[in-house]
Protein backbone atom coordinates (compact mmCIF):
# COMPACT_ATOMS: atom_id res chain seq x y z
CA UNK A 1 0.00 0.00 0.00
CA UNK A 2 1.35 3.04 -1.07
CA UNK A 3 2.23 5.35 1.90
CA UNK A 4 0.37 8.94 2.05
CA UNK A 5 1.08 12.26 2.97
CA UNK A 6 -0.51 15.21 4.22
CA UNK A 7 1.65 18.68 4.01
CA UNK A 8 1.28 21.52 6.47
CA UNK A 9 3.54 24.08 6.26
CA UNK A 10 0.76 27.04 7.51
CA UNK A 11 1.81 29.65 5.02
CA UNK A 12 -0.59 32.32 4.65
CA UNK A 13 0.86 35.83 2.86
CA UNK A 14 -0.41 39.23 4.53
CA UNK A 15 -2.76 36.87 7.23
CA UNK A 16 -4.25 38.56 9.95
CA UNK A 17 -4.20 36.93 13.31
CA UNK A 18 -7.71 35.88 12.81
CA UNK A 19 -6.76 34.30 9.85
CA UNK A 20 -3.54 32.86 10.47
CA UNK A 21 -5.54 31.16 13.65
CA UNK A 22 -8.53 30.11 11.17
CA UNK A 23 -5.66 27.93 9.38
CA UNK A 24 -3.83 26.40 11.96
CA UNK A 25 -7.21 25.36 13.73
CA UNK A 26 -8.15 23.83 9.97
CA UNK A 27 -4.96 22.21 10.11
CA UNK A 28 -6.03 20.46 13.42
CA UNK A 29 -9.42 19.12 11.55
CA UNK A 30 -7.84 18.42 8.48
CA UNK A 31 -5.18 16.11 10.56
CA UNK A 32 -8.09 14.49 12.43
CA UNK A 33 -9.84 13.55 9.40
CA UNK A 34 -6.77 12.27 7.36
CA UNK A 35 -6.66 10.11 11.03
CA UNK A 36 -9.88 8.88 10.22
CA UNK A 37 -9.47 7.94 6.87
CA UNK A 38 -6.38 6.33 7.12
CA UNK A 39 -4.38 8.83 5.61
CA UNK A 40 -0.26 7.47 7.01
CA UNK A 41 1.65 11.01 7.72
CA UNK A 42 1.16 13.84 8.56
CA UNK A 43 4.60 16.32 7.54
CA UNK A 44 5.45 19.44 8.84
CA UNK A 45 8.62 21.62 8.70
CA UNK A 46 10.36 24.56 10.55
CA UNK A 47 11.84 27.94 8.85
CA UNK A 48 11.53 31.29 10.63
CA UNK A 49 11.47 34.93 10.56
CA UNK A 50 9.55 34.40 7.09
CA UNK A 51 6.85 37.29 5.63
CA UNK A 52 4.81 34.50 4.53
CA UNK A 53 4.15 33.20 7.90
CA UNK A 54 5.64 29.57 7.59
CA UNK A 55 5.24 27.67 10.48
CA UNK A 56 8.14 28.32 12.63
CA UNK A 57 7.50 25.57 15.49
CA UNK A 58 7.16 22.34 14.41
CA UNK A 59 7.09 20.52 17.22
CA UNK A 60 4.42 22.65 19.19
CA UNK A 61 2.15 21.82 15.81
CA UNK A 62 3.03 17.98 16.17
CA UNK A 63 1.93 17.79 19.70
CA UNK A 64 -1.51 19.75 18.62
CA UNK A 65 -1.78 17.05 15.95
CA UNK A 66 -0.93 14.25 18.18
CA UNK A 67 -3.93 15.56 20.48
CA UNK A 68 -6.26 15.44 18.09
CA UNK A 69 -5.45 11.73 16.18
CA UNK A 70 -4.96 8.39 17.48
CA UNK A 71 -3.06 6.61 14.54
CA UNK A 72 -1.22 9.02 12.44
CA UNK A 73 2.45 9.45 12.16
CA UNK A 74 3.71 13.29 12.42
CA UNK A 75 7.41 13.82 10.49
CA UNK A 76 9.12 16.99 11.17
CA UNK A 77 11.04 17.49 7.97
CA UNK A 78 13.14 19.03 9.07
CA UNK A 79 14.50 20.69 12.19
CA UNK A 80 17.14 22.97 11.89
CA UNK A 81 19.14 21.06 14.45
CA UNK A 82 21.74 23.59 15.42
CA UNK A 83 18.86 26.18 15.98
CA UNK A 84 18.14 23.97 19.17
CA UNK A 85 19.88 24.09 22.63
CA UNK A 86 20.20 19.81 21.95
CA UNK A 87 18.70 19.59 25.77
CA UNK A 88 15.55 20.98 25.92
CA UNK A 89 15.15 19.41 21.98
CA UNK A 90 15.84 16.35 23.77
CA UNK A 91 12.99 16.98 26.33
CA UNK A 92 10.57 18.35 23.95
CA UNK A 93 10.99 15.13 21.83
CA UNK A 94 10.65 12.92 24.67
CA UNK A 95 7.26 14.23 26.03
CA UNK A 96 6.00 14.06 22.11
CA UNK A 97 6.82 10.17 21.83
CA UNK A 98 5.23 9.69 25.32
CA UNK A 99 2.08 11.53 24.52
CA UNK A 100 1.82 10.07 20.97
CA UNK A 101 2.70 6.20 21.60
CA UNK A 102 5.89 6.28 19.46
CA UNK A 103 4.03 8.36 16.42
CA UNK A 104 6.83 11.40 15.91
CA UNK A 105 9.49 11.00 12.84
CA UNK A 106 12.05 13.80 13.16
CA UNK A 107 14.18 14.43 10.23
CA UNK A 108 17.14 16.47 11.81
CA UNK A 109 18.98 18.85 8.85
CA UNK A 110 21.28 22.06 9.75
CA UNK A 111 19.10 24.36 6.71
CA UNK A 112 20.13 26.49 4.01
CA UNK A 113 19.24 29.77 5.17
CA UNK A 114 21.94 32.12 6.65
CA UNK A 115 19.27 34.65 7.92
CA UNK A 116 17.53 32.03 10.53
CA UNK A 117 20.98 31.32 11.71
CA UNK A 118 21.61 35.17 12.29
CA UNK A 119 18.37 35.59 14.01
CA UNK A 120 19.18 33.39 16.58
CA UNK A 121 22.42 34.18 16.26
CA UNK A 122 24.36 31.28 15.86
CA UNK A 123 27.53 30.94 13.75
CA UNK A 124 26.29 30.30 10.29
CA UNK A 125 30.16 28.54 9.67
CA UNK A 126 29.72 26.15 12.93
CA UNK A 127 26.65 24.53 11.96
CA UNK A 128 28.29 21.66 11.02
CA UNK A 129 29.70 21.03 14.37
CA UNK A 130 26.66 22.52 16.31
CA UNK A 131 24.70 19.32 14.57
CA UNK A 132 27.07 16.68 15.33
CA UNK A 133 27.01 18.09 18.84
CA UNK A 134 23.09 18.06 18.78
CA UNK A 135 22.49 14.23 17.66
CA UNK A 136 25.44 13.29 19.99
CA UNK A 137 23.56 15.01 23.02
CA UNK A 138 20.13 13.83 22.04
CA UNK A 139 21.11 10.23 21.82
CA UNK A 140 22.93 10.11 25.20
CA UNK A 141 20.20 12.04 27.11
CA UNK A 142 17.30 9.74 25.70
CA UNK A 143 19.10 6.91 28.06
CA UNK A 144 18.08 8.72 30.88
CA UNK A 145 21.36 8.35 32.27
CA UNK A 146 24.27 10.80 33.49
CA UNK A 147 26.59 11.61 30.97
CA UNK A 148 29.10 15.12 30.56
CA UNK A 149 27.94 17.70 28.36
CA UNK A 150 30.08 21.22 28.21
CA UNK A 151 31.80 20.41 30.96
CA UNK A 152 29.08 19.45 33.46
CA UNK A 153 27.09 16.32 34.44
CA UNK A 154 23.61 16.22 33.24
CA UNK A 155 20.67 13.75 32.81
CA UNK A 156 17.52 14.14 31.13
CA UNK A 157 14.06 13.02 32.05
CA UNK A 158 11.61 11.43 31.16
CA UNK A 159 12.71 8.39 28.74
CA UNK A 160 10.71 8.64 25.69
CA UNK A 161 8.17 5.91 24.61
CA UNK A 162 10.36 4.51 21.92
CA UNK A 163 12.79 2.05 22.60
CA UNK A 164 15.63 2.65 22.27
CA UNK A 165 14.93 5.72 20.97
CA UNK A 166 12.13 8.56 18.93
CA UNK A 167 12.85 7.69 15.57
CA UNK A 168 15.66 9.97 14.31
CA UNK A 169 16.76 10.23 11.01
CA UNK A 170 19.88 12.49 9.81
CA UNK A 171 18.50 15.16 6.50
CA UNK A 172 20.54 16.51 3.82
CA UNK A 173 22.05 16.76 0.15
CA UNK A 174 25.73 16.37 0.94
CA UNK A 175 28.43 14.20 2.28
CA UNK A 176 28.90 15.49 5.52
CA UNK A 177 25.60 14.23 6.51
CA UNK A 178 25.71 11.31 4.84
CA UNK A 179 28.72 10.94 7.07
CA UNK A 180 27.41 12.11 10.00
CA UNK A 181 24.78 9.20 9.68
CA UNK A 182 26.46 6.37 9.13
CA UNK A 183 29.15 7.53 12.31
CA UNK A 184 26.11 7.86 14.30
CA UNK A 185 24.11 4.47 12.97
CA UNK A 186 21.03 6.41 12.47
CA UNK A 187 18.77 6.42 9.01
CA UNK A 188 20.06 9.04 6.73
CA UNK A 189 16.98 10.92 4.75
CA UNK A 190 18.66 12.51 1.37
CA UNK A 191 16.46 15.80 0.33
CA UNK A 192 15.76 14.83 -2.79
CA UNK A 193 16.70 11.57 -5.21
CA UNK A 194 19.76 11.11 -4.44
CA UNK A 195 21.25 7.28 -5.41
CA UNK A 196 24.81 8.04 -5.58
CA UNK A 197 24.50 10.07 -2.06
CA UNK A 198 22.61 6.73 -0.73
CA UNK A 199 25.39 4.68 -2.24
CA UNK A 200 27.79 7.06 -0.32
CA UNK A 201 26.21 6.09 3.03
CA UNK A 202 26.05 2.37 2.55
CA UNK A 203 29.76 3.13 1.91
CA UNK A 204 30.26 4.74 5.17
CA UNK A 205 28.42 2.18 7.02
CA UNK A 206 30.52 -0.15 6.52
CA UNK A 207 33.39 1.83 7.23
CA UNK A 208 32.62 2.80 10.70
CA UNK A 209 30.80 -0.67 11.02
CA UNK A 210 27.22 0.87 11.95
CA UNK A 211 23.95 -0.60 10.80
CA UNK A 212 21.66 2.26 9.17
CA UNK A 213 18.91 2.52 5.88
CA UNK A 214 17.29 5.44 3.34
CA UNK A 215 14.16 7.38 3.41
CA UNK A 216 14.65 9.10 0.42
CA UNK A 217 12.22 10.68 -2.18
CA UNK A 218 11.24 8.96 -5.41
CA UNK A 219 12.57 9.68 -8.39
CA UNK A 220 9.23 11.60 -8.75
CA UNK A 221 7.55 13.20 -5.56
CA UNK A 222 5.18 15.57 -7.03
CA UNK A 223 3.31 17.68 -4.76
CA UNK A 224 -0.56 16.84 -5.53
CA UNK A 225 -3.91 19.00 -5.18
CA UNK A 226 -6.92 16.73 -6.30
CA UNK A 227 -9.29 18.92 -7.89
CA UNK A 228 -12.44 17.77 -10.21
CA UNK A 229 -11.39 20.43 -12.80
CA UNK A 230 -7.71 20.55 -12.84
CA UNK A 231 -7.71 23.63 -15.44
CA UNK A 232 -9.87 25.74 -13.36
CA UNK A 233 -7.72 25.26 -10.54
CA UNK A 234 -4.89 26.35 -11.60
CA UNK A 235 -6.50 28.83 -13.01
CA UNK A 236 -8.34 30.22 -9.82
CA UNK A 237 -5.24 28.81 -7.12
CA UNK A 238 -2.21 28.63 -9.62
CA UNK A 239 -0.52 31.70 -7.83
CA UNK A 240 -0.75 29.64 -4.66
CA UNK A 241 1.36 27.11 -5.63
CA UNK A 242 4.19 29.71 -7.46
CA UNK A 243 4.57 31.75 -4.60
CA UNK A 244 5.29 28.96 -2.93
CA UNK A 245 7.73 27.54 -5.71
CA UNK A 246 9.19 31.47 -5.30
CA UNK A 247 9.79 31.10 -1.82
CA UNK A 248 11.91 27.91 -1.98
CA UNK A 249 14.02 29.62 -5.17
CA UNK A 250 14.43 32.22 -3.21
CA UNK A 251 16.38 30.07 -0.68
CA UNK A 252 18.15 27.81 -2.61
CA UNK A 253 21.41 28.62 -4.04
CA UNK A 254 22.81 26.15 -7.08
CA UNK A 255 24.37 23.38 -4.30
CA UNK A 256 21.21 22.82 -2.63
CA UNK A 257 19.30 19.81 -4.25
CA UNK A 258 15.78 19.53 -2.96
CA UNK A 259 12.74 17.38 -3.91
CA UNK A 260 10.68 20.76 -4.07
CA UNK A 261 13.14 22.68 -6.56
CA UNK A 262 11.29 24.33 -9.11
CA UNK A 263 12.60 27.31 -11.88
CA UNK A 264 9.04 28.04 -12.52
CA UNK A 265 8.56 32.16 -12.87
CA UNK A 266 4.89 32.05 -13.88
CA UNK A 267 1.50 29.81 -13.79
CA UNK A 268 1.74 27.96 -16.97
CA UNK A 269 5.27 27.65 -16.32
CA UNK A 270 4.95 25.86 -13.43
CA UNK A 271 1.71 23.48 -13.95
CA UNK A 272 4.43 22.66 -16.89
CA UNK A 273 7.23 21.44 -14.71
CA UNK A 274 5.53 19.21 -12.71
CA UNK A 275 7.04 19.59 -9.28
CA UNK A 276 2.98 20.89 -8.47
CA UNK A 277 0.28 18.87 -9.91
CA UNK A 278 -3.44 19.47 -9.58
CA UNK A 279 -5.06 16.16 -10.49
CA UNK A 280 -7.91 14.48 -11.17
CA UNK A 281 -9.09 11.69 -8.79
CA UNK A 282 -8.87 9.21 -11.24
CA UNK A 283 -4.96 10.56 -12.89
CA UNK A 284 -3.74 10.64 -9.11
CA UNK A 285 -4.53 7.00 -8.94
CA UNK A 286 -3.17 6.02 -12.48
CA UNK A 287 0.03 7.55 -11.45
CA UNK A 288 1.13 4.58 -9.50
CA UNK A 289 3.34 6.10 -6.63
CA UNK A 290 4.29 4.80 -4.01
CA UNK A 291 4.66 8.04 -1.96
CA UNK A 292 1.61 10.57 -2.49
CA UNK A 293 2.00 13.52 -0.66
CA UNK A 294 -1.29 16.02 -0.91
CA UNK A 295 -0.79 19.59 -0.04
CA UNK A 296 -3.86 20.85 0.25
CA UNK A 297 -3.24 24.57 2.06
CA UNK A 298 -0.08 25.50 -0.27
CA UNK A 299 1.08 28.90 -0.18
CA UNK A 300 -2.25 30.28 1.22
CA UNK A 301 -4.65 28.10 -0.64
CA UNK A 302 -7.92 29.46 0.73
CA UNK A 303 -9.15 26.56 3.34
CA UNK A 304 -12.30 25.64 1.61
CA UNK A 305 -10.83 24.44 -1.71
CA UNK A 306 -7.97 22.33 0.45
CA UNK A 307 -10.79 20.79 2.30
CA UNK A 308 -12.32 20.11 -1.26
CA UNK A 309 -8.68 18.86 -2.37
CA UNK A 310 -8.41 16.69 0.88
CA UNK A 311 -12.09 14.91 0.46
CA UNK A 312 -11.29 13.89 -2.88
CA UNK A 313 -7.73 12.18 -1.82
CA UNK A 314 -9.02 10.61 1.17
CA UNK A 315 -12.68 9.59 -0.27
CA UNK A 316 -12.06 8.69 -4.48
CA UNK A 317 -7.77 8.19 -4.39
CA UNK A 318 -7.46 6.55 -0.88
CA UNK A 319 -10.09 3.70 -1.27
CA UNK A 320 -8.81 2.70 -5.31
CA UNK A 321 -4.96 2.43 -4.15
CA UNK A 322 -3.07 -0.82 -4.06
CA UNK A 323 -6.02 -2.27 -6.16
Amino acid sequence: MPVSVVRFNLVEPGATPASLSARYRAALEMAAYADEHGITTVQTEEHHGVANNWLPSPFAFAGAVFGATRHIAVTVSAVIGPLHDPLRLAEDIAVLDLLSGGRLVTVAGIGYRPEEYAQFDVDWKRRGRLQDELLETVLKAWSGEEFEYRGRTVRVTPRPFSDPHPLLLVGGSSKAAARRAARLGLPFFPSAHLPDLEAYYKDRLVEYGTEGWTMMPGAETPLLHIAEDPDRAWAEYGAHFLHEARTYASWQSGDIRSAVKSGATTVAELRAEGVYRILTPDACVALGLDNLVLHPLSGGMPVDEGWRSLRLFAERVLPRLGE
